[in-house]
């Protein structure tokens, strides 16, 4: 890879992600066809899971936060009798036991009991790091440590189908929230173990599979890669928005403070040009009545002179 490369254009691509790879094996195929470092991904996806995965590209990855913020939607096929290491199809099987007489109402009812702000323990086989190590690497080595329960939000959870041994279901979740976890747990309170089989990311935020760009076509067009990008100032970030006049807009890009006349809440804005461009980032102060630019995404020499 060239070091001098050109920057690329900034923006996000919506990837379906296929099974069998981590989301850091898309950002580095991502890098091979664009030709340059500047990629992250905003979002994790297990190795087993497809599905949406968010991959910004130069300047937006300076957004993957904002990006990570959204509501996640994912169904999951989900196998009852038998818990594994990694609480997916992928570990090692810990414990089995007997799958009790169940219909799918009674499936239905007990999926109700975690609808709402729940505490979830994280798996061992994951991200989240404990003295600075990931959980997953300790994992690999044997060792497995206490983890401190979270709160998550789960806003619904509906059984799609049930094949005994197995259920589908579809789970709307706020960010951070493990889908493995949650199954592990559901096995627990229908008297038996659990599962997941397969997992697939239905939407994050704003962003949709039936959107997404499977990472096939990608690697089999590589110079079309920029017809699937989302440039950055024509992405949502889930603030609220605030327009500018076309000369505040400059003034912002150009990194000024700005007074302002309305009152609003203190807090992060998404800040629009009269053209309907994003144009970064800003942070209200009640208190002093001034914008402040926290992040710009556009070079104010392209917006008009007024």
């Amino acid at each position: 890879m060239n070091k001098n490369a050109v920057e690329p254009p900034a923006g996000v691509l919506c990837i379906d992600k296929p099974a069998g790879m981590t989301s850091h094996d898309v950002v580095a195929i991502v890098r091979r066809i664009i030709g340059h470092k500047k990629v992250g991904h905003a979002g994790t996806l297990d190795p087993l899971a497809t599905g949406v995965l968010l991959v910004c590209v130069g300047k937006a990855t300076r957004i993957s936060d904002y990006l990570q913020a959204g509501v996640k939607v994912y169904r999951t096929r989900m196998r009852l009798g038998t818990a594994t290491t990694t609480y997916d199809a992928e570990g090692e099987i810990t414990y089995t036991a007997a799958v009790p007489d169940l219909d799918a109402g009674t499936v239905q009812a007990t999926l109700q009991a975690f609808v709402g702000d729940i505490e979830q323990v994280p798996p061992m086989y994951s991200a989240i790091k404990q003295g600075g190590v990931p959980l997953h690497r300790l994992a690999r080595q044997g060792i497995e440590v206490e983890r401190r329960a979270r709160r998550v939000h789960i806003s619904e959870l509906v059984l799609e189908s049930w094949q005994p041994p197995e259920a589908t279901l579809r789970v709307q979740c706020s960010p951070g929230t493990y889908v493995r976890s949650l199954v592990h747990d559901i096995g627990r309170r229908l008297g038996t173990y659990a599962h997941v089989q397969a997992l697939r990311r239905l939407s994050s935020g704003d962003w949709h599979v039936d959107k997404a760009v499977p990472l096939a076509t990608l690697q089999a067009e590589p110079e079309q890669w920029q017809r699937y990008l989302v440039e950055l100032p024509h992405i949502s970030l889930g603030l609220s928005r605030l327009n500018l006049e076309a000369s505040q807009s400059r003034a912002f890009c150009f990194g000024q403070s700005l007074s302002l006349l309305e009152a609003l809440p203190a807090g992060e804005y998404q800040i629009m040009a009269p053209d309907g461009r994003c144009l970064g980032i800003g942070r209200f102060d009640p208190e002093q009545a001034l914008l402040q630019p926290a992040k710009v995404f556009v070079d104010p020499n392209t917006l008009p002179v007024t």
